[in-house]
């Protein structure tokens, strides 16, 4: 009975060993794809004034402020502080990010653009928290320099699957900032 129970253990053990791979090489697929997307749709705009004026208003406006000040802006913005989410929300560039969504077809599901401290500029869709430098998305893109492109995990959102995909902001001195695309990868080809 005893080496019954072990055997099957280590069955079970080998199979979840095999499948893990399976599903990680599943999960990447999109990886490829959604950079691709990225690249042939997207870079070209990032670079628009509209985004890097945008991003450059808001470091300098930003430059000084201390973390507890990130804090408190942060903590006003998950309160609902409508002064300040209009602040971000019906800006030049919103209406820009949402005009690109709109001409997606349906790809770009929410934009967000954050500046060199990793606070929203703009965005398409309500986020959580203003706050983004401390989360991958920021951290693999703005820290890592021009040209860097992070690709997440797929979730599943209202019934479709979306990655988010970070990019790098740059102008001609270097990254000043990044943003965030979620990709509705089932519509990628």
């Amino acid at each position: 009975m005893i080496i019954r129970l072990k055997a099957a253990a280590l069955a079970a053990v080998v199979s979840l060993a095999v499948a893990a791979p399976a599903f990680a090489q599943e999960e990447a697929a999109h990886v490829k794809p959604a950079t691709a997307y990225v690249k042939q749709n997207i870079e070209a705009w990032l670079g628009d004034p509209v985004i890097v004026t945008a991003v450059i208003e808001s470091n300098k406006k930003h430059a000084r402020l201390m973390q507890e000040d990130i804090d408190k802006l942060d903590k006003a913005w998950v309160a609902k502080d409508p002064a300040l989410i209009d602040s971000i929300r019906k800006n030049k560039l919103s209406e820009f990010l949402i005009k690109k969504k709109d001409a997606s077809g349906g790809v770009i599901t929410e934009v967000f653009v954050m500046d060199n401290r990793g606070l929203n500029v703009g965005q398409t869709d309500g986020t959580s928290d203003l706050w983004q430098a401390d989360e991958a998305k920021w951290q693999k893109t703005y820290a890592a320099g021009p040209g860097t492109i992070f690709v997440d995990k797929v979730e599943e959102e209202d019934g479709k699957k979306i990655a988010q995909v970070s990019v790098t902001v740059s102008d001609k001195d270097g990254a000043i900032g990044a943003a965030t695309f979620g990709i509705d990868v089932s519509k990628l080809k």
